[in-house]
């Protein structure tokens, strides 16, 4: 089978994709968020052990809906949640910031250590095979503010006009960790954003990914853009930055998106391949922590078949 036959042939989790709104009411006490992305999970107590047929149907959903939210999971620890994070796969490390003491691969975003990434993105692009899902728990929530809104990447991309699919189709963009932070991060502390920079640059990651990928699993396409998008290949810089905040705004219409407000012991999941998320940075001077545990991707693949690439960074390869 090609690349181009593979991209495109329709997986066994898309059967589970198409059986999942018949599953729901028979497995999940659940009920939508929002129109075209999210999904609250009642009743569940989620751990390493949850019984098969409830994970099955969880994973059915989160293709579905993108995001899924559960409250009450405040018997959660950091094991425990690397445990059921490793229910979807091999749980990773983050490529240059490091885990949690004690954990194998657990990162904690504190906002006390400048960990305040408001604005859009999807997680660790500057990779090749950059997450599939991350398991967000809140350990330390605001009295108020410091709620994340989601976008469907899938849905943006259906719903782009015609002509502007048929330019996305075409492109391809380089993702890098070594982005403008002082525009992602307004009123952050200048100390406090100089010494988490030099951390998350301490390797730097390039790679070129299409910027329309085909999910392995659905077979929907998806927008594959963010904050750590640096140019669009071949073209300009001022024609980067027009076409790509053309885009953004399509990522991000309000009918695209949901928003939760955070409770200490919530968990929220996302697939990492069809969404962006923003964790609005409202909340001054309040503590705010929250964990999150990443599942090992798989290597983008463009509607034409061909896969990302890495330039510089693991697994980049002389030219």
């Amino acid at each position: 089978m090609s690349n181009t036959q593979a991209a495109l042939a329709p997986s066994k989790t898309s059967t589970i994709v198409a059986q999942a709104a018949h599953a729901e009411p028979e497995t999940l006490d659940l009920r939508r968020v929002a129109g075209r992305i999210g999904a609250e999970i009642r009743g569940v107590k989620l751990s390493g052990s949850i019984d098969a047929q409830t994970f099955d149907a969880i994973h059915a959903a989160l293709l579905k809906h993108k995001v899924l939210f559960f409250r009450g999971q405040q018997h959660l620890d950091d094991t425990e949640q690397e445990a059921f994070a490793r229910r979807f796969g091999e749980t990773v490390a983050h490529p240059t910031v490091p885990s949690v003491d004690g954990s194998r691969h657990l990162l904690e975003l504190d906002s006390q250590h400048g960990a305040r990434a408001n604005s859009w993105h999807t997680d660790v692009t500057f990779t090749d095979a950059y997450p599939k899902i991350s398991i967000l728990r809140a350990v330390v929530i605001p009295a108020y503010g410091g709620d994340t809104v989601w976008a469907n990447t899938a849905a943006a991309y259906e719903n782009l006009p015609e002509p502007l699919r048929r330019v996305a189709d075409t492109l391809w963009a380089l993702h890098t960790n070594a982005y403008d932070y002082a525009s992602s991060h307004v009123n952050a502390d200048t100390e406090q954003l100089k010494r988490y920079r030099e951390v998350f640059t301490s390797t730097v990651y390039e790679t070129e990914h299409p910027v329309v990928r085909v999910h392995p699993e659905t077979g929907e396409r998806s927008l594959v853009l963010g904050h750590f998008v640096q140019r669009l290949k071949g073209l300009s810089a001022g024609d980067s930055a027009h076409l790509l905040q053309i885009f953004h705004d399509h990522v991000t219409r309000l009918e695209n998106t949901v928003r939760w407000n955070w409770t200490q012991g919530d968990v929220a999941i996302w697939d990492n391949r069809a969404t962006q998320h923003y964790a609005i940075n409202d909340y001054g001077d309040a503590h705010r922590v929250v964990r999150r545990a990443t599942v090992h991707g798989d290597v983008p693949v463009s509607i034409d078949g061909r896969q990302s690439v890495v330039l510089r960074g693991a697994g980049a390869t002389l030219q």
